[in-house]
């Protein structure tokens, strides 16, 4: 085997599907040449669905990364001229049945590890809905969480981890307060400053 059919058996190798769903913002069920544009555009490997008249698309798409994979469906869809915007990836915020069937792990499995019957007993702390009975914990903790302990391939927690910051970053650039988001990060990086303002 030569260098170069080396490297391209490599390349192949590296290279794997990874299915996401991105929900989009500026286009509804009704956009006009939204399948087509989207298609010829590169979104061939994406089924389109709708929730009434939102728009989201489930990709299975082939790249040398969870991030490459992610970024350039986002491009694609964003430059695909249907004034369209990429507003979420996924679910950073899940529940105990979404936990279960990420981790292909039993809903009474992961209840019990939250519960500490099983485990150590410190089992992240829901984030949402805490007063309801469907709380919310953020799947990137819970991930690290679960792969630390060996419940769980330490891939699958690095791409919750990818999967969390882009969401953060399409959030933050829709904000208009970044300025009030850089001044509340400095105060509560800093205890002292925190509590001179509270007193």
């Amino acid at each position: 085997m030569t260098k170069a059919e080396k490297s391209a058996f490599k390349e192949e190798l590296s290279v794997r599907f990874y299915h996401f769903s991105l929900t989009l913002s500026g286009v509804t069920a009704e956009t006009e040449g939204l399948e087509d544009k989207l298609f010829e555009n590169g979104c061939d490997d994406a089924l389109i669905c709708f929730y009434g008249r939102y728009v989201y698309l489930e990709f299975d798409r082939e790249s040398e990364s969870f991030s490459k994979a992610i970024l350039s469906a986002i491009n694609d869809i964003e430059s695909a001229g249907l004034n369209a915007k990429v507003v979420a990836v996924d679910a950073a915020l899940v529940g105990l049945s979404d936990i279960a069937r990420l981790t292909d792990m039993s809903r009474q499995a992961i209840s019990m590890l939250k519960d500490g019957v099983r485990g150590s007993g410190d089992f992240p702390a829901p984030i949402q809905r805490i007063k309801g009975t469907s709380p919310l914990w953020r799947w990137s903790e819970v991930a690290s969480w679960l792969a630390d302990r060996g419940k769980i391939n330490a891939e699958l927690s690095e791409n919750a981890q990818v999967l969390d910051t882009i969401n953060m970053v399409l959030q933050l650039r829709e904000f208009k307060g970044i300025k009030d988001i850089e001044y509340y990060v400095k105060l509560l990086s800093h205890p002292e400053k925190l509590n001179v303002f509270c007193h």
